[in-house]
């Protein structure tokens, strides 16, 4: 299993991006970091056109407006997706307050000011948006792989559950 982290002066745009969309206009960026992908899918269901997971290359950036591809983009729970703006147009913006979002049968989504820190103090990640696994069965923990789909992981609503 690869547990090892970008060397800090790998020639990338941001750590772990393995893909670099470039619009032909020179508008925007799509990075998409597949490592951390659990395809929950928000992308292509939300902007067809330009997302088509069965095609190469699967981001089409030269189909939809700059603008509606970073506001699809920014729905990406577990940030295997950004984006860079060189058109005038808004960067991604950093989020005042940190949210989890625990998903029914699935994984937690957190959205915020994220620094994942690992034994000895090695960072792991900072983002803006995250999905870490709950079921215990990722391969890539503490991220979530989708894991939970194959294995059946069901939780319960916390409303409903006796604190007696």
């Amino acid at each position: 299993m690869d547990d090892e982290l970008p060397p800090e002066n790998e020639a990338r745009k941001r750590p772990g991006v393995e893909r670099e969309y470039r619009s032909r206009q020179g508008e925007i960026v799509v990075y998409w970091e597949p490592k951390i992908c659990n395809h929950t899918g928000n992308c292509f269901r939300g902007l067809p056109e330009v997302f088509q997971p069965q095609h190469r290359p699967w981001v089409l950036v030269d189909a939809a407006s700059a603008d509606k591809i970073a506001a699809v983009v920014m729905t990406c729970p577990t940030g295997a997706l950004h984006f860079e703006r060189f058109d005038g147009g808004p960067q991604e913006p950093q989020p005042e307050e940190t949210t989890i979002d625990a998903r029914p049968n699935g994984p937690l989504h957190v959205r915020g000011r994220v620094r994942i820190v690992g034994p000895g103090g090695q960072l792991i990640r900072e983002d803006t948006r995250v999905a870490l696994c709950r079921c215990g069965a990722s391969e890539n923990k503490p991220f979530c792989d989708g894991s939970h789909r194959r294995i059946g992981f069901s939780t319960k609503n916390p409303s409903t559950t006796s604190t007696k």
